[in-house]
C-alpha cells in the first residue's frame, strides 16, 4: 500500500508472456532504482522470444481509466509509455498526460517487435508525432523507429541518424535519445539531443547475441531516475549503465 505517498513510476505498456520485454522488464528496471510501479496495460500478447503469435489490445478508454486510477491512488513521479498499438490508445494516453503536465514522461516509441511484427498501426504514427511526443520529456527511438518517425530510410551511419534525430527535435520535442543498439561496430552509442545544446554521447561495449527488452528497461530506468529528480543527462547515463550491467550478467 502507498500509505506514505512513496513515489511511483506509472508504466503504460503491453505484457509479454515470455517475460523478455514489456511490463515485466519495466517493473524490473524501476525496482532496481528503488521505486515502486503501478500499471496501465495497453495490450496482452501471446509471444515467445522469437515470435509474436497474438495481440489483444485493451480498449483505449480502459487504458485511460487505468492511468487515471493509478494517478489518483499513488504519488506518480514519472511515467513511462511503451507499446500502444492503436491510434485510439495514442489519443487516450495523450489526453491523460495533458491533465498532468508536471509529471515527466519517457516515451519508448514501440513500432515493431524484435521479430519484425508491427506493433503500432500505421495510421497512428502521425498522431503519436503530433499529439503525444511533444508532451514527453524524452523520446527514445532505436534506428528503425527513428527512420519511421522521421519519414526517411534507415540511417546508414551516425551522421544520418543525427540528422534524423535533429529533424524530430525541430518538430517541437523536448529531447530525443537515439539508441545505437541496431548500429554496427564494437560500441553501442546512444546520442542525446536537446534544443540549444551540443549532442551528448553515451558509449558502452556492444554485447554479443540478440538482446530483447533493452529498450523497455532503458526507458523505464530513465523514468525512474527522473522520478528521483536527477538531471536528464545523469538519468540516461545511469540507466544505460544499469541495462549494460544487467544484460552482461545474462549474456
Amino acid at each position: 500500500m502507498a500509505l506514505k505517498g512513496d513515489p511511483h513510476v506509472l508504466i503504460v505498456a503491453g505484457s509479454d508472456s515470455s517475460g523478455g520485454a514489456g511490463i515485466a522488464r519495466d517493473i524490473e528496471a524501476v525496482s532496481a532504482v528503488g521505486l515502486r510501479t503501478c500499471l496501465a496495460v495497453t495490450a496482452v500478447t501471446v509471444q515467445m522470444h522469437h515470435s509474436v503469435d497474438h495481440i489483444e489490445y485493451i480498449a483505449p478508454d480502459l487504458v485511460a481509466a487505468q492511468m487515471r486510477a493509478a494517478l489518483v491512488s499513488n504519488t506518480i513521479a514519472a511515467i513511462k509509455v511503451g507499446m500502444l498499438g492503436m491510434m485510439g490508445t495514442v489519443e487516450a494516453v495523450a489526453s491523460v498526460l495533458l491533465e498532468h503536465p508536471s509529471v515527466p514522461v519517457v516515451l519508448d516509441p514501440v513500432l515493431a517487435s524484435s521479430s519484425g511484427r508491427l506493433l503500432l498501426a500505421q495510421e497512428a504514427i502521425d498522431t503519436m508525432k503530433t499529439d503525444l511526443m511533444p508532451l514527453c520529456r524524452l523520446v527514445t527511438p532505436n534506428l528503425p523507429e527513428l527512420a519511421i518517425l522521421a519519414g526517411t530510410l534507415r540511417a546508414g551511419d551516425e551522421s544520418e541518424a543525427f540528422d534524423q534525430g535533429r529533424s524530430l527535435l525541430n518538430s517541437g520535442l523536448r529531447a530525443v535519445l537515439i539508441k545505437g543498439g541496431h548500429s554496427a561496430g564494437p560500441n553501442s552509442t546512444d546520442i542525446l539531443l536537446c534544443p540549444g545544446k551540443n549532442p551528448i554521447r553515451f558509449d558502452a561495449p556492444r554485447l554479443a547475441g540478440e538482446m530483447r527488452g533493452t529498450g523497455c528497461m532503458l526507458a523505464s530506468a530513465i523514468a525512474a531516475h527522473l522520478a528521483r529528480g536527477k538531471a536528464l543527462e545523469d538519468c540516461v547515463r545511469s540507466a544505460k549503465r544499469y541495462v549494460f550491467d544487467r544484460y552482461r550478467q545474462l549474456a
